[in-house]
């Protein structure tokens, strides 16, 4: 069944300026709200980090079918997740839009990117070992990035609660009863100073099976 294509009215009631009529119309195709994913684009682009990711996952796929490649997932699923879009699910409609195309290389009107079918599939493919490899990878991206490789780094990961992540009057009223909940883990490099040295101390670790680039301290 062919898409219905709607003629949006436009927006009437406005002022003139300098005798001239204002029209504000919302009529135009391949309109899109995401223009910074161009500059996010560069920067991927710059480290390398999709193709960086995508070498620690096996494909089992034919490659002969194949449409689209583990590195192009993997570079969708971030632009989507960078412009606020976490939910996998958004990629069915994301997939047509035109600046998601330009930013993985494809003209507007190319083909659609990936589906969030093909999304949960890479998503469900890595097992720990490669999860382990990929997580391997960011700390050598991270130790690149530096002039000199630092002996250690410490990893601060905690929870952390939010008051905006729960606006839900349920939630109001848990927190007041000082019940808390959890907002999403937060990750960053602890600045140096004695408590990062006692959490070093306390947890030091080395990868075993490889010459570590950086020993980890987490708390």
């Amino acid at each position: 069944m062919p898409a219905s294509v709607e003629t949006t009215a436009a927006l009437p009631g406005l002022s003139p300026v300098a005798d001239k009529p204002i029209i504000a119309a919302f009529d135009a195709e391949g309109l899109s709200a995401s223009g910074g994913l161009l500059t996010l684009r560069e920067i991927e682009q710059r480290l390398g980090l999709a193709p960086r990711l995508a070498a620690h996952i096996v494909d089992p796929r034919e490659p002969t079918q194949v449409v689209h490649p583990t590195e192009e997932i993997i570079r969708f699923r971030m632009l989507m997740i960078a412009a606020g879009y976490e939910d996998g699910n958004d990629a069915d409609v994301l997939r047509h839009d035109p600046m998601f195309k330009l930013a993985m290389g494809r003209l507007p009107a190319g083909s659609p990117l990936c589906s969030q079918s093909t999304i949960s599939r890479l998503e469900n493919r890595p097992d720990k070992r490669a999860l382990l490899r990929m997580g391997y990878g960011l700390i050598d991206l991270y130790c690149d990035s530096v002039r000199q490789v630092p002996r250690r780094i410490v990893l601060d990961i905690d929870d952390h609660f939010d008051a905006a992540q729960c606006p839900s009057r349920r939630a109001r009223l848990l927190a007041d009863r000082g019940v808390r909940r959890r907002g999403p883990p937060g990750c960053r490099r602890a600045a140096p100073g004695p408590a990062a040295e006692r959490a070093r101390d306390r947890h030091a670790t080395a990868p075993p099976d490889r010459p570590p680039t950086c020993q980890l301290a987490a708390r």
